[in-house]
């Protein structure tokens, strides 16, 4: 038997906060309970629920156990995954300037880049990120794409510069996120995007791509972004596993 993932526990310990089955102000089982009910590691329960306590959903205290906090996450994906952790809560730190909106049809290389067929429409909503100076040089450039249906969104992600667009899709449309799909690569910076992001053509930047998937492994965000490689720069911590 395999022994499960840190995430996998914290998954279905978050289910079973939102279910009731741990209602605020209750405790959770404590550590030495839940490794024997998932037969693992203690190691790996101190992870999945260091998770839950990013997520804001339990406080722990030393001899005291771990508390619910509430039944719904603060932010709707904030992982404490080490090597994603940086990156992810990126998009929550800085301000999106919204540049403009538009129905796109994916085809050839942006079909690939989204890993859709040929003919899928989306809904391209294309931002500036800053930190926080308006002013100041763009930190990168964000395409995102979804729904074609999800136009509300678009609206909102004007009047809402600091909130992450899969949390709007999450409240107005319950689509959660369950896993992020990310790819990495160094890139030259076109004409066009140069003017963009204030720098000369040629420059070196960073292109991310990032596939949010629900629960049931159905894409419902893409999105794609450019960093210059002087203004972004992304860090990680690898940690052996029990296995």
């Amino acid at each position: 038997m395999n022994r499960p993932h840190f995430a996998e526990i914290a998954r279905e310990l978050t289910e079973s906060i939102a279910s009731g089955r741990y209602p605020v102000g209750s405790y959770l089982p404590t550590e030495l309970e839940l490794r024997d009910h998932y037969q693992t590691s203690r190691h790996t329960v101190r992870a999945a629920l260091h998770e839950l306590q990013q997520l804001g959903l339990v406080s722990r205290r030393k001899n005291a156990g771990t508390r619910v906090e509430s039944a719904q996450p603060r932010n709707d994906f904030r992982p404490s995954l080490a090597s994603l952790d940086d990156l992810v809560q990126f998009g929550s730190q800085h301000l999106r300037l919204v540049q403009s909106t538009a129905e796109v049809v994916a085809t050839g290389k942006l079909a690939k880049a989204l890993r859709c067929t040929d003919g899928t429409r989306w809904l391209r909503i294309s931002s500036l990120r800053v930190d926080g100076d308006r002013e100041s040089p763009p930190v990168g450039w964000t395409d995102v794409y979804i729904d074609s249906a999800y136009t509300d969104v678009a609206e909102t992600a004007r009047s809402q510069p600091g909130t992450l667009i899969s949390s709007l899709i999450e409240a107005s449309h319950g689509r959660r996120i369950a896993e992020i799909q990310q790819g990495v690569q160094a890139i030259i910076v076109s004409d066009e995007m140069a003017r963009r992001l204030r720098v000369e053509t040629g420059t070196a930047a960073l292109e991310i791509v990032r596939r949010y998937l629900d629960a049931a492994g159905d894409t419902f965000e893409v999105t794609i972004s450019v960093h210059p490689a002087e203004r972004f720069s992304m860090s990680m911590r690898l940690l052996r596993s029990d296995s």
